[in-house]
């Protein structure tokens, strides 16, 4: 199976997407799923090499115009059924 890496993105990288990382491990840890997550600030998301993006509504609308990868944008960065929700789709389709 081919291992992902994901990163969580906010304007700084070290704040809020520390929280969305470890929400990204605990649904994949739920989902039976492995793959590396880190984090990033807005400004070198786009030219950090990953599979897939998590942020939130205002930094996707930005990174989605200059990212090579899916952008799942998030609301709420603690809510695990939403990053499910967004998430899971985009990760199973680049499993498959």
């Amino acid at each position: 199976m081919k291992n992902l890496n994901i990163i969580a993105v906010c304007g700084f990288g070290v704040g809020s997407s520390m929280v969305l990382k470890m929400k990204i491990d605990e649904v994949l840890k739920e989902e039976g799923m492995t793959a590396k997550v880190s984090t990033a600030d807005v400004g070198s998301a786009a030219s950090t090499p990953c599979d897939i993006i998590f942020t939130s509504n205002e930094l996707g609308e930005k990174l989605s115009q200059t990212a090579t990868v899916p952008v799942v944008k998030v609301n709420n960065f603690i809510d695990k059924n939403e990053i499910k929700e967004k998430g899971l789709p985009v990760i199973q389709s680049l499993l498959s």
